[in-house]
Order: structure tokens, then C-alpha cells, then sequence
């Protein structure tokens, strides 16, 4: 019953994948759904990184990095990218070939997703558990037709219970 849920997670978010580099260690993947358009002209967005990550380590060392925004049948990713450290986990390695990869912009990006934006972070705030990174939008590309992944999709699987 929706009554019993919290405020924030009775809508449900698209769900994103962070796509960042580290010349070290090669690209990141990370599950992003704190991701919002905050201005039309330029384009903006606010995107949180969960801190204590792979992912925002990468960020605060190069502030270039790609959203994936995932299609409703890339749910399976999320335990991967999502549940599992890039400290301990070659993300990369474990995409094999059951999740293809494209090269966009220098980026490795998830071939299957919906669509891409490049962003370059501009400033970044601490927010409690996540960083916050204000971006602009240097590109983006159309991938493919279809429906965004959302949290109300990995709710109903039991990927997650918020």
C-alpha cells in the first residue's frame, strides 16, 4: 500500500547508469537514479554519486562522464552495477558479452541503453550520503526506442525495497 510508503518513494525514478573514467583503472559503472534536469537553456542537470564509490572517486578526478539512461530490459544490470564495489569488481570484465558495449565520445558506454549524455560537472556540494554534481550537457545520442527502466520496475522484481 502506497499509504505506508515514504513521500519520496511512492514515485518512481529513471534509472541511469554513471559511466566515468580513471586512466589507472580504466571505465566505471555505477547505478544512478538521484538524476534531475534542472535548466532547459543551457541544459543542466544535478546528478548524486553515492559516496565511498569507485564512481566518485573517478568524478572528483575527471569531472567528464556519461549517463545511460537503461531500458526497461537492462534490469539485471543493477546488481552488478549497482550492488556490487568497482573497489573490488571489474565491472568491465563482468559485462562480458551478455551486455555488448559501445565506444561514444571515449567513453565505453552500454550499447543497449535508451540514450547517452555526456556531461561535464561545473561544481559539486556534499548532500549527505551522495555528492552532489551540478553538469552541463556537451552531447547526448539517441540508442534505441523503448521504456526507461524505473525504481517501480526493480521494486516489483525485489531489487530493491525503498
Amino acid at each position: 500500500m502506497s499509504l505506508r510508503k515514504k513521500p519520496w518513494n511512492r514515485i518512481s525514478q529513471p534509472v541511469y547508469s554513471v559511466c566515468s573514467q580513471d586512466p589507472r583503472h580504466g571505465f566505471n559503472m555505477n547505478i544512478c537514479t538521484y538524476v534531475t534536469a534542472v535548466s532547459l537553456h543551457p541544459k543542466r542537470f544535478i546528478v548524486a554519486v553515492y559516496e565511498g564509490t569507485r564512481t566518485l572517486e573517478n568524478l572528483q578526478q575527471d569531472p567528464h562522464f556519461v549517463l545511460q539512461l537503461l531500458a526497461e530490459d537492462q534490469y539485471p544490470l543493477v546488481r552488478l552495477l549497482g550492488k556490487q564495489s568497482g573497489r573490488f569488481v571489474s565491472k568491465p570484465a563482468r559485462l562480458g558479452n551478455r551486455h555488448p558495449l559501445c565506444t561514444w565520445n571515449g567513453f565505453s558506454c552500454l550499447a543497449q541503453s535508451l540514450a547517452l549524455i555526456e556531461l561535464r560537472a561545473l561544481a559539486q556540494w556534499p548532500g549527505g550520503d551522495h555528492r552532489l554534481f551540478f553538469c552541463e550537457v556537451l552531447a547526448y545520442r539517441n540508442l534505441r526506442d523503448g521504456r526507461e527502466l524505473q525504481t517501480g520496475d526493480l521494486r516489483a522484481r525485489g531489487i530493491i525495497t525503498a
